[in-house]
């Protein structure tokens, strides 16, 4: 190759699509607590959404077995037909709903579902009503696709919910999906069909918005709530929702990276076009494990939420008796979301004071070598995200850490 260093290189330009879009916060605070890590810092990470057991035997064990029989090729573009037929049993058996193989699309993930879904239906200036707090991606995946993001802050006096005013101020014209997650990350707050009832008779009044409901966290649940997908209270409404879940959360399945949506067939037909032209099929592999997981034994389900209960109150107790601290007690999923507003104000022992959530996390990290997540990356402040998906041991051992750090705090 010819030596040209008269010739400069052009800078390089990212495309307007990405521009304003950074990587996850959350993931940016693990890839420091990493760091810390590495140079020799006993940093605990509580910022992952990630649980911490591992995946069933049976799951794994299917997958095996569907290697062993040489199930190593290209599947159907949006999933094989038995990984369809375990999709449809799911809904049919804990949601009440019945979907042909033709209203299924299977993808790498339910980010995957939820970025074909938008990409397939957005137009420019095309509006999404996103309820904040919300998970980081979706303001994001929005904008990539063209959309325009609509954040409607929901109180935290009710619990994180979008009301069905709030919802009515939102709509436009140009509104094009709601976004519903329940249980949520960031709060793990959920919706009842009490709380649900009122907002979908909003959007039975709008025919023009549709609806996206991440069930994601759905067996995750506690204290006797009761899971109910949208759809299912209203079917008024089943031609224009797109019912999103996957296998990574209750399955602890995170790197097999299988989601699902079931919605119209016009929507899936358009939803696969998009996957066709990005990853085409899912693993294969994968599809036989989560097939495994879907219509295999269920019963461990009820132990890890068993389990994750108990140390959703361990954090909540521990929260709630440092001064400063607010934290309601989640209905579901594996998250506190707790007010740091009476830190606010506060100077660290080395005169620094705390002025936003990020400042306080960040101040976490530092002091007590425990990474937490900041409000502000889910639209929200001042909070911030605790996941208690982690031992007891660990988690115990983090709060005592965070006391300590917040008492050296001068109001």
């Amino acid at each position: 190759m010819l030596d040209r260093p008269d010739v400069a290189a052009a800078p390089f330009r990212p495309a307007a699509r990405i521009a304003d879009i950074g990587v996850s916060e959350i993931l940016q605070i693990g890839a420091r607590a990493a760091a810390m890590r590495r140079e020799g810092h006993d940093v605990i990470v509580l910022g992952a959404g990630e649980p911490d057991f591992d995946t069933p035997d049976t799951v794994k064990d299917a997958a095996l077995r569907a290697m062993q029989r040489g199930e190593t090729r290209y599947t159907a573009l949006d999933g094989s037909p038995a990984m369809k037929e375990a999709v449809q049993e799911k809904f049919r058996r804990d949601n009440g709903l019945d979907f042909s193989a033709g209203e299924v699309s299977v993808a790498s993930g339910a980010k995957q579902v939820i970025f074909n879904a938008f990409m397939a239906t957005l137009d420019p200036g095309d509006e999404v009503i996103v309820p904040t707090p919300y998970w980081t991606s979706y303001a994001d995946i929005i904008r990539i696709a063209g959309g325009v993001p609509v954040l409607v802050a929901c109180d935290a006096a009710n619990g994180f919910r979008l009301t069905a005013a709030q919802l009515e101020r939102a709509i436009t014209p140009a509104t094009r999906w709601l976004m519903l997650n329940s249980p949520s990350n960031p709060t793990g707050a959920a919706y009842s069909e009490a709380d649900y009832r009122p907002l979908l008779d909003v959007l039975v009044k709008h025919p023009h918005v549709w609806l996206l409901a991440d069930d994601i966290y759905e067996h995750i649940v506690y204290d006797g709530f009761r899971f109910v997908t949208p759809v299912a209270l209203e079917p008024a409404l089943r031609e224009r929702t797109l019912t999103v879940n996957g296998v990574s959360k209750a399955y602890a399945m995170t790197g097999w990276r299988i989601g699902y949506g079931a919605g119209p067939a016009a929507l899936i037909r358009a939803m696969a076009v998009v996957q066709s032209q990005s990853t085409s099929n899912p693993s294969s592999i994968s599809q036989a494990a989560a097939i495994e997981a879907l219509t295999g034994p269920q019963d461990y389900l009820d132990e890890r939420r068993d389990s994750f209960r108990v140390r959703r109150d361990l954090v909540v107790d521990g929260l709630n008796g440092i001064d400063g601290i607010d934290c309601p007690r989640p209905q579901g999923a594996f998250y506190t979301f707790a007010s740091c507003a009476g830190m606010l104000g506060r100077a660290t022992p080395r005169g620094r004071k705390i002025e936003t959530d990020g400042d306080f996390c960040a101040y976490l990290l530092d002091a007590a070598k425990v990474a937490v997540v900041p409000g502000s990356a889910f639209g929200a402040s001042p909070f911030f995200r605790i996941s208690y998906a982690t031992s007891q041991e660990e988690l115990r051992e983090a709060l005592a850490r965070i006391a300590v750090a917040c008492a050296a705090l001068a109001a």
